[in-house]
């Protein structure tokens, strides 16, 4: 019988990051494109569908949230020491917001009244993903290391907190006023959160 190998600690290099930014990048572009060619629809078929304010801005507010990813990921670089653990979790985490993008464009709405009606019946799935995304969000602030998670101050956990109430909220209620008002409250904030944190780059 063959013992297994042990793998040696791999020495830092910096162009692990690069390697991983590569497959991060394939992920999100993938995303992003399952976004613009749904967006597209309402344009070349403007009559298929009915069109919701609900489910766009949903869609707009992913659309942000997957931009800001891609940026706020350019701080891996701060990783000293990469292994498969930490290249499979950020993997993971980028495959979250492909699986946001595909849950609010749908291949077809045949069993459905229209995007609204489809959003609010798969609210449990896209908040569920969504919710996992602020907790991968926190794994991976931390992996840049304690000084660039403590840089956020009391801002950072209140945020994740308040985000992951929205979450369980939106999950539970089918209610369409208390989804445009968490809709609105939560895209208010990320324009303030991304404006106010860049502000100074």
């Amino acid at each position: 019988m063959i013992a297994p190998t042990t793998l040696a600690p791999q020495p830092p290099n910096p162009e692990l990051y690069s390697h991983v930014k590569v497959v991060i990048s394939i992920i999100v572009g993938l995303g992003i494109t399952t976004l613009l060619k749904g967006f597209a629809q309402f344009v070349q078929h403007p009559k298929r569908a009915k069109v919701s304010i609900l489910h766009l801005g949903w869609a707009a507010s992913l659309l942000l949230w997957i931009i800001h990813f891609w940026w706020w990921e350019f701080r891996l670089v701060m990783v000293q020491q990469w292994n498969f653990a930490i290249y499979f979790f950020v993997i993971l985490y980028a495959i979250l917001f492909y699986f946001l993008s595909t849950l609010l464009f749908p291949s077809d709405l045949k069993d459905y009244a229209g995007y609204e009606d489809y959003f609010l019946s798969r609210r449990r799935w896209f908040f569920g993903f969504l919710a996992a995304t602020f907790l991968a969000d926190v794994v991976d602030t931390s992996l840049k290391g304690a000084a660039y998670l403590h840089s956020f101050g009391f801002e950072y956990p209140i945020r994740i907190a308040v985000y992951l109430a929205v979450c369980v909220v939106a999950m539970i209620t089918k209610n369409r006023r208390t989804q445009l008002i968490l809709l609105t409250l939560s895209v208010l904030y990320q324009i303030s959160f991304i404006v106010r944190l860049y502000a100074t780059e």
